[in-house]
């Protein structure tokens, strides 16, 4: 395994050293080209002298539109990428994402029925993702009955409920004007486009905490590895943990999908090549995945801005085609074994 070969705090390094330059690459390029060094020299000296070596219009395009859309970028892409490592995890299926569970479908469906009904206000609009994303998990909760301790049925809930969120979703969409119908089907695709400064905090106060506590329990979530029964017996509160989990996970999916939309397959393939890179064990997995996650999704915005003259494709389709080329890719290596 590559992890035999390269210890883990050299891969860290390198992921930090990888998305420190994916950060200073993507400022400098767009549609109106900056050049590197002069980015690096904006982020260091323009917020404190006036004379840094951009103009005003580059200061402008830096700070104004390319960093908070960036950071956006780097924040969904390490939020969905330890949500789906966790999700993974407390499941001990390697498909399981907010995707899978029905999460992300209960979150959309509670944005878009504040747009619809809120204008689109973002307090609302908030509010509504974290309605939904606790719906899908009381509906999955609800299905699976006494049985929710069992994986096997807790993910069967999870898809069965990710199918009838949309359909309502699908059923919202029918039914708006065609002005905000339009507004909601392009919303759903995902994009960073748009994003601010302003928008970035509960994001990362969100996804902060939630890490945070995903780490501290790090070590019953490794031991719920070895399986349900092992893991009460060593007295793991296997249900009251793995409860807690899918809540957090559905903030963390909720408060996203509010700022950016759907974006799918994310949570899917990271956990994968953090394993790839270090190991099984959960502390690295889920470090790891915070760093490719954020490295992943800026080069994907970055991709989904320059692969159209002209035209801005959202994040969403860019995401789902890689994810649907890597789950079968991990379904074909399942079969194998």
């Amino acid at each position: 395994m590559v992890s035999s070969r390269i210890s883990f705090s050299v891969v860290v390094i390198m992921a930090l050293v990888a998305v420190f330059l994916s950060v200073f690459w993507a400022a400098a390029n767009g549609s109106t080209q900056i050049p590197v060094w002069r980015v690096a020299q904006g982020f260091f000296s323009c917020p404190f002298v006036s004379e840094c070596g951009l103009t005003a219009i580059e200061q402008q395009i830096l700070w104004d539109i390319r960093l908070p859309r960036i950071l956006m970028a780097l924040l969904t892409g390490a939020g969905l990428a330890v949500t789906g490592a966790i999700l993974q995890s407390v499941t001990r299926n390697p498909l399981a994402d907010p995707y899978l569970f029905g999460i992300s479908s209960g979150a959309a469906l509670g944005a878009v029925v504040a747009m619809s009904a809120f204008s689109g206000v973002v307090l609302s609009v908030t509010s509504g993702a974290l309605a939904g994303g606790a719906l899908s998990v009381f509906l999955m909760l609800m299905l699976a009955g006494k049985s929710a301790i069992q994986v096997e049925k807790l993910v069967l809930s999870g898809v069965a409920v990710s199918f009838m969120l949309s359909a309502f979703t699908s059923l919202v969409i029918y039914y708006s004007t065609p002005d905000t119908a339009t507004t909601l089907l392009f919303w759903l695709m995902g994009s960073f486009s748009g994003s601010d400064w302003s928008d970035l905090w509960l994001p990362f106060i969100v996804i902060t905490a939630g890490s945070g506590l995903f780490f501290l329990f790090g070590r019953w979530l490794q031991v719920m590895q070895l399986g349900e029964d092992s893991a009460m017996t060593l007295g793991v509160p296997v249900y009251r943990l793995r409860l807690s989990m899918l809540i957090i996970c559905s903030v963390i999916t909720a408060v996203l999908v509010a700022e950016v939309g759907g974006i799918g397959f994310v949570g899917l393939m990271i956990p994968h090549i953090a394993r790839l890179l270090i190991g099984a064990r959960l502390h690295r997995v889920l470090l790891l995945s915070l760093l490719i996650g954020a490295m992943f999704m800026i080069w994907v915005d970055m991709l989904a801005h320059t692969l159209l003259n002209n035209q801005v494709l959202p994040v969403g389709i860019v995401t789902s085609a890689l994810g649907s080329f890597f789950f079968f890719i991990i379904l074909k290596r399942r079969q194998g074994r």
